[in-house]
């Protein structure tokens, strides 16, 4: 039984503020953005923690092993450091897609996005730590079967990036609505997919999905821990196993 602990952030009020007094240089903004998500990434990642950049005014983290105070620290030094300040929500669910869910709820009744006067709100409710576990957290590491021979060389960057990019879209997709899992994008030929208690079964289901989707072939490395890092860091050697066997799927329990 996992029990994830997912951390929806938020930055307060940005879009106005992009365009006040006047529209911003967009190369400010994604100076910014990325600063930030490096830092929080930073935060996160020195208490086990992964942060995800999503659409990067709103970003997502598996938070587990981090209480309210930790969040309240992270979110003290982003509003000293930056111009501007961001919102937390912390929650679990059945699944990590329902986790989130749960946390965006919080987000929402305490003001829009775009409310000027909803400031720094830090919402919600960390795992007791009498409650915590080894099997929490299930990582999926996925990686794209040849991505250099296939695309990187031999088709223009731009077509590269489509091809992989489709494959992205289509797990994304199919984990949510298929299995409540919540997968991102992480470089390379690399999805990163945070999961509820599945099989091998399930992911090999999953690969196919893409593969008569979108014609993307995929491997996938599976860990288990007490927090993201734990459990990502076994998912990344049971990818390695893939790489190394030729296998589509290991998982490392």
């Amino acid at each position: 039984m996992t029990n994830t602990q997912v951390t929806h952030i938020q930055i307060d009020n940005y879009g106005p503020w992009t365009v006040t007094p006047e529209p911003r240089r967009e190369v400010d903004l994604q100076t910014l953005q990325s600063r930030l998500f490096a830092d929080l990434s930073q935060l996160f990642g020195n208490r086990d923690g992964y942060v995800f950049f999503s659409r990067f005014d709103n970003m997502i983290a598996v938070s587990n092993g981090l209480d309210m105070d930790d969040h309240a620290m992270v979110q003290e030094s982003v509003g000293n450091r930056y111009p501007v300040t961001m919102s937390l929500a912390v929650a679990t669910g059945t699944t990590p897609a329902a986790a989130l869910g749960d946390a965006t709820n919080l987000l929402q009744d305490a003001g829009s996005a775009q409310d000027e006067h909803r400031r720094e709100i830090l919402a919600g409710r960390s795992i007791d730590p009498d409650f915590r576990t080894d099997e929490d957290v299930q990582i999926a590491h996925f990686d794209v079967n040849d991505a250099t021979g296939k695309y990187t060389d031999q088709l223009n960057e731009f077509d590269t990036f489509i091809n992989i990019e489709q494959g992205y879209a289509s797990l994304m997709r199919y984990m949510r609505e298929a299995y409540g899992s919540l997968s991102f994008f992480v470089g390379g030929d690399n999805v990163i997919a945070v999961c509820p208690d599945l099989d091998a079964a399930d992911y090999e289901d999953a690969i196919e999905h893409v593969n008569d989707d979108v014609d993307v072939e995929l491997k996938v490395g599976v860990g288990r821990g007490a927090t993201a890092q734990d459990a990502g860091m076994d998912a990344k050697h049971a990818l390695e196993e893939c790489r190394a066997t030729g296998t589509d799927v290991e998982l490392t329990f």
